[in-house]
Parts: C-alpha cells; structure tokens; sequence
C-alpha cells in the first residue's frame, strides 16, 4: 500500500464508504506479511516511496511467484531482478502475467499506471555491450520507481569520441547512471564534462586482472572528477534506486 491508496481508505472511511472494521482488515498486513518463508515489508512504499522489490537470484521460483501473489493482492506495482533464463521458465509454470525483461534479467507486474514523479531525465550510460544487462537493470528500475528514462550504450572510453558526440545529451540529463567494466574509467570523463551528480556503477566484465569487477570499482572509488558515487559491483537495481531518490529533489 502506498500512500495515494492509504489517504483513499482514510478518506472511504471518512465518507463512511468503509467501515471501520474493514479498513482495519485491509491494513492488517502493515508492516509485513509472514509468508512462513517470507515477510513481506508491505510498509515499504509508505516509507520509501516504493514497494519491496523481489531479488530473484537464490530464491525457488515457486517461492518467488507466492511472493509475488501476496504483492498483487496488495495491488502493488511488482519488480523480481536478477532472474537467470531457467528460473524465468520456471515462473511461467508458477505465475501468468509477468512481463518479462530479457535484457534486463527482471520482471515486472504492473498493476496501477507508474506515476512520474522525477523531476528530470535519468540518462543511463554503457561503457560496452558487455556491460548492458546491468545498465538495462539501471533503466528498469528507474522507470518503475516513476522516472524518464534514456539509454546511451557503447560509449566507452576506447573510443572516447563517442560520448564527446553525446555531450548534449549527457547536459540535458537530471542525474547521470555510468556502467563500465575493464578500468571503470567512463564515469570519471563523463563527470569532468558535466555538473549533475553521476553514480558509477562497476561491472564484473573484464580480462583476469579486472578481478571480476574489483579493478573498475577501486577505479571508479579513486576518481579524480568530483561528483561521482559509486554503488557495488553489478549493482544496476541499487544504481537505478539511488538516481531515482536524486532525481525526485
């Protein structure tokens, strides 16, 4: 439950629309609801904004479909990240009406239109094609957190004519998500040409001595150019979260 659905129960209640007794039904699960395996945060939207967002990965599918069923009741607006192709064929058999995101290893469930709340445009950036499923991560989240959201992909520093070409585009931006691997250098070029905060997000792409992520994080952590904050390794959902909070100032 969010807060516009909170303040009509309230209201419903006011008219004498509901009862008393059934308004007290309905917010009977707030805070959360135990599943038995799972409690579920449904206070979540009323404090951030946002319902709970359910992480895929380590979790059964039919787990994650009887979370996703507690949420829908709720009428919820629903976001499962980091699914693997084998378990989202493992949802289907549990859960119909999922939309399923293959670039960015999500699904979604949107039961009520995602208001736009941001203020600006989220420009989520990629240093190379490698480095998309994280970026389109980024972008998911933001649209269903109620933001615009725009992708410029393979602009990555090897080429570094590419995103010079795109400096139009990275000024008209609110708040700037940059994706790399390798060195995780992009971030640091991008925030020295603008001034809109730039949040830096390294990615596990790379030969053996990118440590699987750790030399672009130390990279982006060690970054000349003031303005950049870094989220962990792959973080495309953290990424996207943060910008959206940002971009709601």
């Amino acid at each position: 439950m969010d807060s516009e659905r909170l303040i009509e129960l309230l209201e419903q209640v006011q008219r004498q629309e509901v009862t008393v007794a059934d308004a007290l039904a309905r917010l009977r699960h707030l805070p959360f609801e135990d599943l038995g395996f799972a409690k579920i945060d449904h206070h979540r939207a009323l404090r951030q904004g946002f319902p709970e967002v359910i992480l895929g990965q380590g979790k059964e599918a039919r787990d994650i479909a009887a979370i996703a069923r507690a949420m829908r009741r709720r009428e919820s607006n629903i976001l499962i990240t980091r699914l693997s192709e084998q378990k989202i064929t493992q949802l289907r058999k549990f859960r119909t009406g999922l939309k399923f995101h293959s670039a960015a290893r999500a699904a979604t469930w949107v039961q009520k239109p995602i208001k736009i709340v941001g203020k600006g445009t989220v420009l989520v950036i990629s240093a190379g094609t490698s480095d998309i499923p994280v970026a389109e991560e980024a972008v998911l989240t933001a649209v269903m957190m109620g933001n615009r959201a725009e992708r410029l992909f393979d602009v990555g520093v090897a080429g570094i004519h590419r995103i010079l070409d795109n400096r139009a585009r990275l000024a008209d931006a609110a708040v700037l998500i940059v994706v790399a691997g390798m060195e995780g250098a992009l971030p640091s070029v991008v925030a020295g040409l603008i001034d809109k905060p730039v949040i830096a997000v390294p990615t596990s792409v790379g030969y053996g001595a990118s440590f699987n992520g750790i030399s672009a994080l130390l990279g982006m952590l060690n970054s000349c150019a003031a303005g950049v904050t870094v989220v962990n390794i792959d973080n495309g959902f953290g990424a996207g979260f943060a910008a959206s909070l940002i971009n709601r100032v």
